[in-house]
């Protein structure tokens, strides 16, 4: 059964009916900020790339899983998932297991370019319907002493690629071209223009 985290309010109007499909609380915060009323449920999802995957592909597919994992007839489902490589290999940078991981991520992104892909579903109430945003993000090289600071602070824990750009690891970025809030994890002004085209109205 998906895990609940918050209770709709009875007899809520069908346009506060939005269920966030995601744990993250910085998608949620982000949805808030935005003025949504919704509820978080989240539901089993295998992450695991397949062979080949492009990581655009692996994005949509998650996003769209996630999603699916909850979907109820009676409230619009938004899912997401972030992906974070680099486009000279193709290959999905996840989420470190430990900070040895962490800092071979980290160590492969710095000083370069690297694209940020979240993509979003929505579906449940409405037809579905996959979207996805692609950011490029540049990083400084850092000294090693602020890499291993960064790592002790512990924030690479659950973050695509071993960094939140909203965190400790802006000071790594230097310049980036695109959607900031993909990157943070939810392509808001994406998001915002298709749940208000589905029904789904701020406040209330």
């Amino acid at each position: 059964m998906p895990a609940l985290v918050q209770a709709t309010p009875a007899g809520a109007p069908l346009a506060a009916r939005l269920v966030l499909a995601s744990a993250s609380p910085r998608r949620a915060e982000l949805l808030e900020r935005a003025g949504f009323r919704f509820v978080r449920r989240v539901g089993p999802c295998d992450e695991t790339p397949r062979e080949g995957e492009h990581p655009v592909a692996l994005a949509r597919r998650l996003a769209s899983a996630k999603a699916d994992a909850v979907a109820t007839p009676d409230a619009v489902v938004l899912g997401a998932d972030t992906v974070v490589w680099q486009p000279d290999d193709l290959v999905p940078l996840g989420k470190p297991d430990d900070e040895r991981q962490a800092r071979a991520l980290l160590t492969k992104l710095v000083g370069g370019m690297h694209h940020v892909t979240t993509a979003f579903a929505l579906t449940g109430a409405v037809p579905c319907e996959v979207h996805d945003v692609t950011t490029m993000v540049w990083m400084r090289t850092p000294g090693a002493d602020e890499i291993e600071a960064y790592l002790a602070g512990d924030e690479w824990r659950d973050k695509a690629g071993g960094y939140g750009i909203q965190g400790v690891a802006a000071a790594f970025v230097t310049r980036i071209e695109g959607s900031y809030t993909a990157v943070v994890g939810l392509p808001l002004a994406e998001v915002v223009m298709r749940l208000r085209a589905l029904g789904c109205v701020t406040g209330g």
